[in-house]
């Protein structure tokens, strides 16, 4: 009962600011409710404690107990929407796979289903000695993808 109002709660948070979306909704113990959130332009304190509000506000601690923390995905945390993707096109990311397989490279779409990068490899040349530098494009469908994570570069 108490995670269907959250929820209730946080939907009508999120309409009031439609850049930002739910990550996840988690509530354990001692009615302790841990809220991520993300944003297409990503997300500013001022958005946490917001939606911290909204929910804090229209819960009554006279009929049940609680902890609330909301907080934004880190820039370390894994991607899981595809809505995060398409706000990291352009970016490095790296991408474990269902079959093992590790990739790294540029973001450069991200569909309803699937996700493409980009990366330049070093290949022996098809005639003779040495190498080339070869542009790589591999097109991964979310359902392969066990872990992508943005890959910070400096």
């Amino acid at each position: 009962m108490l995670k269907q109002k959250v929820k209730d709660l946080l939907e009508e948070a999120l309409a009031e600011n439609p850049t930002l979306f739910l990550i996840s909704l988690d509530i354990q113990g001692a009615n302790e409710i841990k809220v991520v959130i993300d944003g297409d332009d990503g997300v500013k304190v001022e958005d946490c404690i917001a939606v911290s509000r909204k929910v804090e506000h229209n819960l009554d601690r006279e009929d049940e107990d609680f902890s609330l923390e909301v907080m934004s995905a880190g820039a370390t945390s894994p991607l899981t929407l595809p809505r995060q993707y398409k706000k990291n096109i352009g970016r490095h990311l790296e991408v474990k796979t269902t079959s093992g397989d590790k990739m790294e490279g540029v973001l450069t779409e991200a569909t309803d289903d699937a996700i493409t990068l980009t990366w330049k490899a070093r290949e022996p040349k098809p005639v003779g000695k040495g190498k080339v530098t070869v542009e790589k494009i591999e097109t991964t469908a979310y359902a392969e993808i066990v872990e992508a994570k943005v890959m910070i570069k400096f």
